[in-house]
Parts: structure tokens; C-alpha cells; sequence
């Protein structure tokens, strides 16, 4: 039976079922390689991403080869005396400091002085430059330009180690670490137990940790999280009591503790460091209102550094700042009196 003329010539049935399978095949052949050329496709794709997080990974690498080492922790031909600071004076002169080359300046040439024995605050709106003045006092960050003098010496031209030892800091989130009471307080095992203890009982710790069965040797989870925050807080001013520096730094210290704590740690702060210089970094003015002297900062610049009386008896930015503050505090109970 004739079914098909091709070209004049006439293709019976089982040529033409010939023609279907090879047909076929090809369409089978082309089905098989394009899964294949997908498989390939997907493992050219995966392989680009894997190369790509490694070439970051590579480029991290190299910027952390190009970070400029911290300063050495000791200058052996310029070490301080054992009992420097002697008096606890500070002296900033024409201090600039910023975090990057080019980026911008964020203290803009700040001189002034803390006297010896003076209670000092910092106030200023969010990015005034607050922080980035204690980072420098510790030299977390280095000056652009400028010195800061701690009893006439440059604390740049010392080692860190010899530094921070001499400093003391009550941060505003308390650390603490995994172990025990007595290494909280006492990490290097400076101090004997009759000195923690004496500073437990000024820090009004020492009724608590008496009560456990362990006492010193009693535990701390990490973060010290089976303690309360202002527990922690009471912690942190333990290790200052031990240490009694002639310079502490109250870096926020009683913005995220009850009012209760905050009175306990500001009457033994009075009581204790009456001698010492105490710089208080504060958000809420009244914890500063009772220091010796105020210190105003706006964008990085020193606008106003003199006595909190003397500053509220003005148009000053400081009493601005404390109408702010009472003025939010009222709003915010009429707000919560009138949701009951």
C-alpha cells in the first residue's frame, strides 16, 4: 500500500515508520542532553556563589591584614610611677578626634580641664559626641589632632595596659563573665577576701551573697544572667571599690537600672570617691545636676563648661536641656493618667 510521495518517490509503511523512529530518537537524544546541560547549568551556578564567598572572604582576610595594630601595651622607656595618677587631673587640649581618614570629625577641638576631685558632667544630645569623648580617654579610638593629659602626662605616650589599669568605668550595660563571685570581682586574684568582702558590704552586696551556700565561691552564669541587672550593676561598682582608681568614668551607668539602685550607686559614688575625679556620661540630666561642673557638647564642639547652678541661672543649651527632660516626664505621666 502506497502511503506517501516524497520528491516523486513513494515511501511505502515501513519506511515511513523508519522515519517516526528515528525521529523519535533524535527528540529522545535532544531531551537527554538538555537535562544534562541543566544539571551542568545548576553546578556552574552554585560553583560561581561558592567562588564569589570565597573571594569575600579572601578580600576580609586582606582588609584585616591592612588594619593598623593596636598601640603597644607597655612602652618600656616610658612607664608611668606605680602611683600615677597622683591627683586625678585632666586636661584636653584641642582635642580632635575621628573614626576613619576621611570621615568626618566627630570632637571638633575640645579644650578644657577637670579639675582634681571634681565631679564632672557630660550631657548632649544623641551624637554629640559623648561616647566617642570616654573612647578617647581610654584610647579606643586615637586623636586626629590634639592631647589629652592625665597629671601633665600624655596618655598617648604611655602603653594602653599602663593606662586602663589606672582608669576605672561603670559601662551602662554591667559584664559579667562565667565563674564565680570572687573572679567577678577580682579577676587577676589581686585582692585578698576580707577586702572583697568589704567592698561587697559597701556596694550592699554583702547581705545577698552571705545568704548562698557558697558565698565568694558562689556561681555566675554567663552575661550574669542568674543575677538581676541592677545586681549587676551593683557588681560592676564592687570591682571599682577594689580597684580605687583616682579617675572613674560613669559611661550611662543608671540608665537601665530601678531608681532604687541608682540612689544606692550615686550615695556610695558621694561617699567613696569624694577624692576622685568622676566623669558621669549621662542622657538624664538630674543624675548630673548635682556635679561640680557641666560639660555641654553639640555636634562634636564644647558650647557650655561651667558650674550646673551657674548654667540654670541662664538662657543656657543646659537649661534647655533639663525643660526638655521635665517637660517629657510630664507628658509622659498625664499620658499614663489618662490611659487609667
Amino acid at each position: 500500500e502506497v502511503y506517501k510521495t516524497i520528491n516523486g518517490h513513494t515511501l511505502e509503511g515501513k519506511e515511513i515508520t523508519d522515519i517516526l523512529f528515528n525521529f523519535l530518537g533524535l527528540v529522545g537524544l535532544s531531551l537527554s542532553y538538555a537535562l544534562a546541560l541543566t544539571g551542568t547549568h545548576v553546578f556552574m551556578t552554585r560553583w560561581y556563589c561558592n567562588l564569589a564567598n570565597y573571594m569575600i572572604s579572601v578580600e576580609r582576610i586582606k582588609q584585616f591584614m591592612q588594619i593598623e595594630p593596636e598601640p603597644p601595651a607597655i612602652v618600656d622607656g616610658n612607664r608611668p610611677a606605680s602611683s600615677w595618677p597622683y591627683k586625678g587631673r585632666i586636661e584636653l587640649q584641642h582635642l580632635k578626634i575621628r573614626y576613619r581618614p576621611n570621615a568626618p570629625l566627630v570632637l571638633k577641638g575640645i579644650t578644657c580641664t577637670f579639675k582634681e576631685g571634681t565631679r564632672i558632667g557630660v550631657v548632649g544630645r544623641t551624637g554629640s559626641g559623648k561616647t566617642t569623648l570616654i573612647s578617647a580617654l581610654f584610647r579606643l579610638v586615637e586623636p586626629e589632632s590634639g592631647r589629652i593629659l592625665i597629671d601633665g602626662l600624655d596618655i598617648c605616650s604611655i602603653g594602653l595596659k599602663d593606662l586602663r589599669t589606672k582608669l576605672s568605668i561603670i559601662p551602662q550595660e554591667p559584664t559579667l563573665f562565667k565563674g564565680s563571685v570572687r573572679t567577678n570581682l577580682d579577676p587577676l586574684g589581686f585582692y585578698s577576701d576580707q577586702e572583697i568582702w568589704e567592698a561587697l558590704e559597701k556596694c550592699q552586696l554583702k547581705a545577698t551573697i552571705s545568704n548562698l551556700p557558697n558565698q565568694l565561691d558562689s556561681s555566675v552564669s554567663d552575661e550574669g544572667q542568674n543575677w538581676s541587672a541592677g545586681q549587676r550593676q551593683l557588681f560592676c561598682l564592687g570591682r571599682v571599690l577594689l580597684k580605687r582608681n583616682r579617675i572613674l568614668v560613669l559611661d550611662e551607668a543608671t540608665a537601665s537600672i530601678d531608681s532604687t539602685t541608682d540612689a544606692i550607686v550615686q550615695k556610695i559614688i558621694r561617699e567613696e570617691f569624694l577624692q576622685c575625679t568622676v566623669i558621669t556620661v549621662a542622657h538624664r540630666v538630674p543624675t548630673v545636676i548635682d556635679s561640680g561642673m557641666v560639660m555641654v557638647l553639640s555636634f562634636g564642639n564644647l558650647i557650655e563648661y561651667d558650674e550646673p547652678a551657674k548654667l540654670m541661672q541662664t538662657d543656657s543649651a543646659f537649661a534647655k536641656l533639663v525643660a526638655e527632660y521635665w517637660s517629657s516626664c510630664t507628658s509622659n505621666s498625664s499620658q499614663k493618667l489618662n490611659h487609667y
